[in-house]
């Protein structure tokens, strides 16, 4: 028994008690939800009125940039802070050498530009990855058929200061070279970008769970083996800390872990340890587990995607980027 707690049983000490009323249960939370908590992941594709559904991922859809702009006026009338772009780029401007990333015309550039005309006051977080660019679906660059640590580091860094220079608010490297965070702080730094923030996916796992994610993407058909050489093992813990740590070192204003449920005894500990603005993500995979269950009626859909994000705050997250953003918006406002 912890020291803190009185020496106390039944019938004098009664668990139950603070639990009978809605409003008791509310008083004694430990933990609490809000939109503020809230980073909606939206995916962008190239035309204008284009909707386009994602089969694995039920009720989320790629957006043309007209569209996407409506949607993230939506997101900020609801209070969700920031966004963060991940775009579906015309397989033709795929190439081995991904040198559409740093096109500063590209999609994601041209999607930001487009939203922070509009929503201003509107986070935007980009995703530094060579994935949706690289013909070989890869975070990196693919050289004598591996990924090379320090030619996607050049490459990776000059993808953060375009987007940086369209108006991105976070770079978030989530390619998990070593050594990216500082070059990436340099690059930042030497080009006047001193206010740009780092978010750094410094643990992230080589999971199962990315599946729906790399269809929407559209890197999944092109990934050629797996990402097992520069993400991590699904079995470390010690790991992700030194991870971490490195990163910190480095200069990442904030840290991620992901995937998210499967790993919430990675985020308490990274947390736990380095007491720095972590963030979680809650993955396609997840998304498409619960979506999937609620459609069939196992699952009561607003009370599981409330309650898997409380788990996240629970665990130390201080931030959750989830395709469920909106909707639990809505669910909180509506108390």
């Amino acid at each position: 028994m912890p020291a803190f707690l009185p020496a106390t049983s039944f019938p004098r000490t009664r668990l139950r008690r603070p639990r009978r009323f809605e409003w008791s249960r509310r008083l004694v939370a430990e933990n609490r939800l809000s939109v503020d908590d809230l980073v909606w992941p939206v995916f962008v594709v190239e035309g204008q009125g284009v909707r386009q559904p994602i089969a694995s991922m039920p009720g989320v859809d790629r957006l043309s940039i007209d569209l996407l702009v409506e949607a993230a006026q939506g997101a900020a009338r609801l209070g969700i802070p920031a966004i963060a772009l991940f775009p579906s780029v015309d397989p033709a401007l795929k190439t081995p050498d991904g040198r559409e990333a740093v096109n500063p015309d590209n999609l994601v550039c041209r999607a930001v530009r487009a939203v922070k005309r509009a929503v201003p006051e509107l986070g935007i977080v980009c995703d530094v990855a060579l994935d949706p660019f690289n013909s070989d679906g890869h975070d990196g660059l693919v050289i004598d058929g591996h990924v090379a640590n320090d030619e996607s580091v050049d490459i990776l860094c000059r993808m953060a200061v375009v987007q940086a220079e369209a108006g991105c608010d976070i770079v978030a490297p989530s390619d998990m070279m070593d050594g990216r965070i500082g070059a990436m702080r340099d690059a930042l730094d030497k080009a006047g970008l001193q206010q740009v923030q780092v978010l750094s996916y410094a643990a992230k796992y080589a999971s199962a769970f990315y599946g729906p994610f790399r269809d929407a993407v559209g890197s999944g058909g092109a990934l050629k083996g797996d990402k097992k050489t520069y993400q991590m093992d699904p079995a470390n813990t010690e790991e992700a800390l030194r991870e971490v740590a490195i990163d910190v070192a480095e200069g990442a204003d904030m840290v991620m872990v992901k995937p998210g449920l499967p790993y919430l005894d990675v985020l308490g500990r990274v947390k736990e340890a380095f007491g720095l603005p972590t963030l979680a993500y809650q993955v396609s995979g997840e998304y498409a587990m619960m979506r999937a269950a609620a459609d069939r009626g196992w699952l009561d859909w607003n009370k599981v995607i409330v309650e898997s994000l409380t788990a996240f705050k629970r665990a130390g997250a201080d931030a959750v980027f989830t395709y469920t953003a909106p909707e639990v918006a809505r669910l909180l406002a509506a108390g």
